[in-house]
């Protein structure tokens, strides 16, 4: 795609592209339905900033064009739908910022002007397209972001506050929702993120991209409860092995009245249940018990 588009427009003198995935795909934890988080970040020589095709674009106007090629691409309509939806919403400055971001501005902007959640988000990317030298230079910038020193309580506040947002636009009181419920996913991905917020600075090897490697780092180095981490490391895996097959079998909100009974004794053999509704009350337990960590964790730091 960028050999075609290059045909069209040229290339300019020292350019670099990277894409840095985000979110599920950044964590290695897509489901069926995920979609790609993406934000794509570019350089290339000040001194000569036009391509050199037949149809020449200046720097920051090339990248744009290359990245509304790249999500065409992503978007591509096949005899199943979409290939994939693509987000670029974690992008600097969101749906208000250019689609591309050139590396220093990023750098700057991650620095100077993101938001906690922010932050949090970026503790799952991961470069997935870049030459060595272009991908190093990413992967410093980011790692001197998430590892400067922060003031626990604020963070914890703005965690809580962000939390407490998506409750009221998503709701949390289906247990079936296994992202948004109280107690679901993202409490769990919320206290990872937390944890390496507030403890990177001084214990960098905390940090990864994967919330179930965070919550074996965290115990590890002894900044997660052992009791905190028997409750969230097999609730992260119950939530993750179930929401893996309704992403596959239901294309709306699970309801188990109106479930096939062969969709019921998936979920059910899955979890290594002995029947369905034990299945639910080992969920409703597991978010009771998680939302309590997410409370204790978090809530009663701010």
């Amino acid at each position: 795609m960028v050999d075609q588009f290059a045909t069209q427009h040229g290339r300019i003198k020292g350019q670099q592209t990277a894409i840095l995935a985000m979110g599920k795909l950044g964590s290695r934890e897509m489901t069926a339905s995920s979609d790609l988080d993406l934000i794509l970040i570019y350089d290339f020589d000040s001194d000569e900033p036009d391509s050199d095709g037949a149809r020449p674009l200046h720097g920051s106007q090339y990248f744009a064009r290359l990245t509304q090629r790249l999500i065409s691409a992503f978007r591509t309509r096949t005899n199943y739908g979409v290939l994939y939806d693509v987000d670029m919403r974690l992008r600097p400055s969101g749906g208000a910022g250019p689609l591309a971001s050139r590396i220093d501005s990023f750098a700057e902007y991650q620095q100077t002007e993101a938001w906690t959640w922010e932050h949090m988000a970026l503790t799952r990317a991961r470069v997935i397209s870049a030459l060595p030298e272009f991908r190093g230079k990413i992967e410093g910038i980011i790692r001197a972001v998430l590892t400067r020193p922060r003031d626990r309580a604020v963070i914890a506040s703005d965690v809580a506050e962000m939390r407490r947002a998506i409750a009221l636009e998503k709701g949390e009181d289906d247990i079936w929702d296994l992202k948004h419920a109280a107690g679901g996913m993202v409490d769990i991905e919320f206290i990872a993120q937390n944890l390496q917020l507030v403890h990177a600075a001084t214990l960098p090897e905390i940090l990864s991209v994967s919330t179930q490697q965070v919550l074996e780092n965290a115990a590890r180095l002894g900044v997660l409860p052992p009791s905190a981490a028997d409750v969230l490391r097999p609730a992260a895996r119950l939530y993750h092995d179930l929401t893996q097959i309704l992403r596959l079998c239901v294309s709306s909100k699970f309801r188990p009245e109106t479930a096939g009974a062969d969709l019921l004794r998936m979920m059910t053999r899955a979890a290594d249940a002995p029947d369905f509704s034990s299945l639910e009350a080992q969920v409703r337990e597991t978010q009771s018990e998680v939302r309590r960590v997410f409370l204790s964790l978090i809530e009663r730091q701010t």
